[in-house]
């Protein structure tokens, strides 16, 4: 068996029979049509960085590391284009675009993770979210053994969810990302603490970024943790009201069709979580989104102190948390 433990940013021991790197499209082929032959057909995982994934336990199945690297750029009257490998540093990239004065991607700067799973996540930050500057998702359809891609609007982009959160098992692996920013611009300055920068820039407005998420989320070097553990739920606009007469003070932000968002950092600190731990892991000091490893934590911890957060915001307030991170047993994905 081989070590799983630096692989995920949790890093809860365990381990899997085999990993594999994937280092090209071909080279994706070729490893997919060896396990294949080995009678391994759809019972494997595909992983990046491991920042949004934490294996709980020894799992069954071989691992495939994508690390499909590589960066095209064009530009045009209008826009910059990209098209970039799937395994790519997220916050490379970032960095690689306000150096080449290429602008939009500094409000999601230091969002741990790979390029490939970007559009997975629909990860965003202070206002933007990375569908914005999305043309196509490329893949790897593992049912035709075929290239394909998917447009914007296919990928069927929601708050923290795509068509790929709700595939089978390795359906559709991405290879590459194709991005289109806008030459002119616009920056998104609305949310905290970016409203408070005199005279905004690209380049300030990413510096903000960094310090503001340096000063508030654990650094997964040095303390295991895989960012935001939960989604923020979105509720109606009634039973916000309901909750406002006993919670005057619960934060909230509009949402599309009648509906509004509600910070799960604010209902887990309601309750009393943030700074306590259950065993070895804890509900960070300062961010009580992230949950954290103190060292030695085990899977059955993790489990435990995550259902029970989540019981006590469905009795408190009705709400369902939804957990954001890829949560990974022995047989698969573990559904708290």
């Amino acid at each position: 068996m081989i070590s799983l433990t630096e692989r995920h940013t949790f890093g809860l021991s365990a381990n899997c029979p085999d990993i594999q790197t994937i280092k090209s499209v071909d080279g994706l082929v070729t490893i997919l049509n060896k396990l294949k032959n080995q009678g391994v057909d759809e019972n494997y995982l595909v992983l990046g960085e491991g920042s949004n994934t934490i294996f709980t336990e020894d799992i069954n199945m071989p691992v495939l590391v994508n690390s499909i690297k590589g960066i095209e750029y064009t530009k045009t009257n209008v826009c910059h284009k990209m098209k970039v490998g799937a395994g790519e540093n997220w916050h490379e990239l970032v960095k690689w675009c306000i150096e080449n004065h290429i602008y939009g991607f500094e409000n999601l700067a230091l969002i741990p993770g790979s390029v490939g799973a970007a559009p997975i996540q629909n990860i965003g930050a202070y206002g933007i979210e990375i569908e914005r500057f999305i043309d196509n998702v490329e893949f790897f359809d593992t049912d035709n053994n075929v290239i394909n891609t998917f447009t914007k609007k296919e990928c069927l982009f929601g708050y923290r969810d795509s068509v790929f959160k709700h595939q089978k098992l390795n359906q559709r692996i991405i290879t590459h990302v194709m991005f289109s920013l806008p030459v002119e611009n616009e920056l998104v300055v609305n949310y905290s603490p970016l409203d408070k920068l005199d005279n905004p820039t690209p380049q300030t407005v990413f510096e903000e970024v960094v310090n503001t998420r340096n000063r508030k989320l654990p650094n997964p070097t040095k303390i295991g943790n895989s960012g935001s553990f939960y989604k923020n739920p979105v509720i109606t606009e009634e039973h916000l009201k309901q909750l406002q007469l006993s919670h005057p003070d619960i934060p909230w932000y509009p949402n599309a069709n009648s509906m509004v968002k509600v910070p799960a950092a604010w209902l887990i600190d309601k309750l009393g979580f943030k700074g306590t731990s259950h065993g070895q892991i804890g509900c960070h000091k300062h961010q009580p989104l992230v949950l954290v490893n103190l060292g030695k934590g085990t899977g059955e911890e993790l489990l435990y102190f995550a259902k029970l957060i989540k019981q006590k915001v469905k009795e408190s307030f009705d709400i369902n948390l939804e957990n954001e991170v890829r949560i990974m047993g022995a047989d698969g994905l573990i559904i708290l």
